[in-house]
């Protein structure tokens, strides 16, 4: 399947009115059981990441996820878009820019911003995530950022699109037993909120490039 910079946009602006269910394809990939919004009463703290994306050579696209170092965070080792935590008087593009340069060295002035998707609650650390999409016009040579990035791990977009690599599996932690899906990445399995994000925006890719 070959996708162009236009799908990218054409299906970052798919709604309702054009029949898309958000929530439906954030479902596919998410752990089960989750809710995908917050409860009724509980404010979540607001953060944003970077789903950034580059052609090679061969005029394919690829976007970047790193895994995290280990430490005390609930997100621990896991593999992730690179973001963080919106802080005060920041939009959630600029969030998603700082954290992407911090994080894994990107310069935000050079990333053209192709739109955002719906935002996504994580439970576990009680945070609304809100995606941007963005490419540059370069091969990136990434400067990881050591304290928080483990290892970056390059990702080409038609692994979305690969059932093949998607598979289910069950986790236990901190007493409790959920069903999760994944994205095989190499060596890695992407599942949680990554999982979720990418599953929705593989089916917004699905309906505007078919397959």
């Amino acid at each position: 399947m070959t996708v162009t910079l236009d799908h990218i946009e054409r299906a970052i602006a798919l709604s309702a009115a054009d029949g898309f269910d958000v929530l439906a394809a954030q479902a596919r990939m998410a752990p089960e059981p989750r809710p995908l919004a917050p409860p009724p009463g509980v404010t979540a703290r607001q953060s944003a990441v970077l789903l950034l994306l580059y052609t090679t050579a061969d005029g394919s696209l690829w976007f970047p996820l790193m895994r995290r170092t280990e430490s005390t965070s609930v997100h621990s080792g896991q593999i992730s878009l690179p973001g963080g935590r919106q802080e005060a008087g920041e939009t959630f593009i600029e969030t998603a820019l700082r954290e992407a340069n911090e994080e894994i060295g990107i310069y935000p002035p050079d990333v053209r911003v192709l739109g955002e998707l719906p935002s996504l609650y994580v439970p576990p650390s009680n945070f609304e995530i809100h995606p941007v999409v963005g490419t540059v016009p370069y091969l990136p040579l990434w400067n990881p950022y050591a304290g928080e990035v483990a290892e970056m791990v390059e990702t080409p977009l038609s692994v979305l699109f690969d059932d093949s690599v998607k598979g289910t599996d069950m986790l236990n932690r901190n007493g409790a037993t959920f069903r999760i899906h994944y994205y095989t990445v190499g060596a890695h399995r992407v599942w949680g909120a990554t999982a979720a994000l990418l599953g929705e925006f593989e089916m917004r890719l699905r309906r505007v490039v078919g397959g």
